[in-house]
């Protein structure tokens, strides 16, 4: 059994029944995805949208695509067709293009709405009031090209435990906010995706049910 294989059977052994693994596969070869596969992994999550796309076209057919970063708005057309779950829509203008692309399409896109609670302010997200809002002033009536499923979030960059786990907290009980509100498609909005490899442990103490780990399972990035 090859390492890769070897990983991913031990993250998977570690995992609650209802926390989905995200095995991050940018920058990493296909010939690595399909050493995943052949493990049993059927999601993994890209960062870049032509090599989502290069990658979904040669790879096999029941693969599930996740796009999980920074999109660009002129990068949407390339996404659409191949992601199942874009979880890193960070502003109203991404949900919206995100939203008439897929209408043009003829279909429905799952999205996750990306939350910044995190000390950097390079990360991208919406502030959890910023997103409540959003959502009170009818943003998802207008937008019935996407399906929003939960909240992506990350933790600040830190060698500091309590500090991780207050922001996990923080996306968590964003989420939950968003839960108690009367929304179109509630009973859909189910995800809570955040914790990466060394993290995800406290993620899941702290709620999450879906994480993604790309370094533990194929080794260090190959640019």
């Amino acid at each position: 059994m090859n390492r890769i294989r070897e990983r991913i059977k031990e993250i998977k052994s570690t995992l609650p029944g209802d926390v989905t693994l995200v095995a991050v596969s940018k920058f990493h070869p296909a010939e690595a995805i399909m050493q995943a596969y052949e493990a049993g992994q059927r999601v993994f999550g890209e960062s870049r949208a032509t090599e989502l796309a290069e990658k979904a076209a040669s790879l096999p057919d029941d693969i599930t695509w996740h796009f999980i970063g920074h999109l660009q708005t002129n990068k949407v057309r390339l996404v659409v067709p191949h992601a199942s779950l874009i979880q890193s829509v960070d502003s109203e203008r991404l949900l919206r293009c995100i939203d008439a692309e897929s209408r043009r399409a003829g279909k429905v896109t799952d999205v996750l709405l990306q939350v910044h609670v995190a000390m950097e302010e390079t990360k991208y997200g919406f502030l959890p009031d910023e997103l409540i809002n959003l959502l009170d002033n009818g943003i998802l009536e207008e937008t019935p090209g996407v399906r929003v499923r939960g909240i992506m979030g990350m933790a600040s960059n830190v060698d500091d435990d309590a500090r991780i786990a207050a922001d996990f907290k923080s996306i968590r009980a964003t989420f939950d906010r968003i839960k108690s509100m009367s929304l179109p498609q509630a009973m859909d909005f189910n995800i809570v995706s955040m914790g990466m490899s060394d993290d995800y442990r406290l993620a899941i103490d702290c709620g999450s049910n879906m994480i993604r780990i790309g370094t533990t399972i194929f080794g260090a990035r190959e640019y």
